[in-house]
């Protein structure tokens, strides 16, 4: 995997072909605690609705609309 940087400042990742078994595109990846920064819970907003990703506390994670 290589580092790629964002404009939000965390650190990603992306996978090559090689290294998802066959996809055609690479993912970003992005690890979790660089994602909440210390909160518990981020807004995403995709294709005009945010959605909440909540992290509980036993570590799981919940998405909702």
């Amino acid at each position: 995997m290589k580092p790629e940087s964002s404009s939000k400042g965390i650190a990603a990742q992306t996978s090559t072909p090689a290294d998802t078994a066959g996809s055609a595109a690479p993912r970003r990846q992005v690890r979790s605690d660089e994602l909440f920064d210390g909160q518990r819970e981020v807004l995403i907003e995709h294709a005009g609705e945010f959605y909440s990703l909540r992290q509980t506390s036993k570590g799981k994670l919940i998405l909702t609309k």
